[in-house]
């Protein structure tokens, strides 16, 4: 049996699909919730196989119980069952972690194949939210972070690699002590890294030392 936990704040749309899902002979309903806070907490105790998660409810959403969710139980698979298929619900959801998003207005049916596949390890995505992730990747071209850099910024990234100390890259370039600070939290917000021995490892990683 495919064990499901069913998250929706609307009782009616729990009643009917409930009611289909646990005619199936491998599914069943273990558990079912009204809003976030309950859905997290029933997941991280239950471990079921397989979430259906609403999206919009009045307390927390379930885009933040999605991401509390897998925080705690990376192995969790949530499907999305929703009527909303905007950007700002799209890939929120799928970023927090949700392995396939489906629309209310499927078909009972629909829904029990999607828990199956999904319990199979397939992702099940709407034809419109594969169209929308497509165009996304589409308009978004590939930049290499180093590529936002100054020219002095640069300049003071491959003095670091050198293991040149913020005080030594002033003294070399001429310039204030305050100034190479600005310029090497610049680079380390450019480069998306934490610290300086990162940024180093991104350098020779993108074979920017000559």
């Amino acid at each position: 049996m495919i064990r499901v936990l069913f998250v929706d704040d609307h009782e009616m749309v729990r009643i009917g699909v409930s009611a289909y899902l646990s005619a199936q002979p491998d599914i069943e309903i273990i558990a079912e919730a009204d809003d976030g806070a309950p859905a997290v907490a029933l997941a991280l105790e239950l471990k079921p196989d397989i979430i259906l998660m609403d999206l919009v409810m009045k307390e927390m959403d379930g885009i933040e119980a999605t991401r509390k969710i897998i925080e705690q139980w990376p192995d969790a698979k949530i499907i999305i069952v929703t009527s909303f298929l905007d950007d700002d619900k799209v890939y929120p959801a799928l970023e927090a972690g949700a392995t396939s998003y489906m629309l209310k207005t499927s078909k009972a049916e629909e829904i029990a194949k999607a828990i199956r596949a999904t319990y199979g390890g397939q992702s099940i995505l709407e034809p419109e939210v594969t169209g929308k992730i497509m165009t996304k990747m589409r308009a978004k071209p590939e930049v290499n972070l180093h590529d936002q850099l100054t020219e002095r910024e640069m300049e003071i990234l491959l003095l670091m690699t050198q293991g040149n100390s913020n005080q030594e890259i002033a003294d070399q370039l001429y310039i204030a002590l305050k100034t190479v600070k600005v310029h090497v939290s610049n680079v380390l917000g450019k480069l998306e890294v934490q610290d300086r021995t990162q940024a180093v490892i991104y350098a020779f990683k993108h074979n920017l030392v000559k």
